[in-house]
């Protein structure tokens, strides 16, 4: 089956927009649009499906998860196509089930609001989703999303998690002052960035990290369109664990093409989780896969040197997007795209 995944640029700062089109060669196919960066990224993305797909519905939008830089954009798309399928997750719908973590600080109904109040853009999707006859799904393991299975998260996590999500209201528990402790720590540990060099055989990338509530709570995507797809958004080591051993349950094989996740953080891949999806370190100088990474126009010191290299490392050639679009595809792929390099391997690393 042919497929193209474009990956847009979302201007400054970090975000996500990503359109996969998929089908047999002349016969049209599907359109899956992941995240859509910013409200203005709307724009973007809005002229990228006019230019090279006209005509077509959008089957399948999904909201990775409720963070503003992968959902504000998705308001603007919704309001100029037609969207068959909404897939979001919306933490008001399972107040009811983490209403006890606030110790009678809320009625549900109070809970409910507080939260849709902290979530307006996911209330307008919804909204607008109602309005032109969408159908909204509930997003978790074993979903099937068009071409695409979904590995994570389980529903059970999900809902563990959203009392630590930074738009939830905070738990008023230990749970809550370990979670601010992490994120003090996190912040001091980053304003003591040091450099070391790092070498083919020898990675410094931590095995201990982990990130936010809310980039764990990421729909995670395989596809077997090509050598295998994965999309992984933000999502961080819990995430991707638990759709390895869910992608190793169902026989998926290794991808041929990744998305770095949370466009190259250090705190969002380990070598463990790497090892076990892409397999141990190659050979110097082994390519034969495929890594895209979405970084905003001004973060230049993203991807991190640390991940970038670990991806080189296990045979996949990293690109980024910064200021351009960028397309992986089987087929004829788009006219006049021009040629992309590959992010070089690089023996200074930035590491705490």
């Amino acid at each position: 089956m042919d497929y193209e995944i474009d990956f847009l640029p979302v201007g400054e700062g970090s975000g996500d927009a990503i359109v996969v089109r998929y089908g047999e060669a002349g016969h049209g196919g599907y359109l899956h649009v992941i995240d859509g960066g910013h409200t203005e990224t709307a724009q973007t993305i809005t002229d990228h499906l006019h230019e090279y797909y006209p005509g077509y519905p959008i089957d399948h939008m999904v909201l990775s998860h409720a963070d503003n830089d992968h959902a504000c954009g998705l308001i603007g798309v919704m309001e100029n196509f037609k969207v068959s399928h909404l897939w979001m997750n919306r933490p008001w719908l399972y107040a009811e089930q983490i209403l006890e973590h606030f110790h009678g600080n809320f009625s549900l109904q109070g809970l409910i609001d507080d939260i849709k109040q902290r979530h307006s853009y996911l209330v307008k999707l919804e909204e607008l989703a109602l309005q032109q006859g969408t159908v909204i799904h509930e997003v978790f393991q074993g979903d099937r999303i068009g071409a695409f299975t979904v590995l994570a998260p389980t529903r059970e996590r999900y809902i563990e998690s959203i009392p630590d999500f930074g738009k939830t209201p905070d738990r008023y528990s230990a749970e809550a002052e370990d979670v601010q402790s992490y994120d003090l720590l996190r912040s001091l540990l980053e304003s003591a960035k040091k450099k070391v060099l790092e070498f083919w055989d020898i990675e410094t990338l931590a095995d201990d990290t982990k990130t936010s509530a809310s980039n764990e709570s990421c729909v995670v995507q395989y596809s077997t369109l090509g050598n295998g797809v994965l999309l992984t958004a933000d999502v961080g080591p819990v995430g991707l664990t638990e759709a390895y051993e869910y992608a190793d349950q169902c026989g998926l094989k290794k991808p041929g093409f990744v998305q770095i996740p949370h466009h190259g953080s250090r705190r969002n891949v380990t070598p463990t989780v790497l090892d076990a999806w892409l397999g141990p370190i190659k050979p110097q100088g082994t390519v034969g896969c495929t890594a895209f990474c979405s970084v905003g126009s001004n973060k230049h010191d993203y991807p991190r040197a640390q991940v970038k290299n670990a991806f080189i490392r296990r045979g996949y050639e990293v690109y980024v997007t910064r200021t351009r679009w960028i397309s992986h595809f089987k087929g004829l792929g788009h006219p006049n795209t021009g040629p992309i390099t590959p992010e070089k391997f690089e023996s200074e690393v930035e590491t705490i």
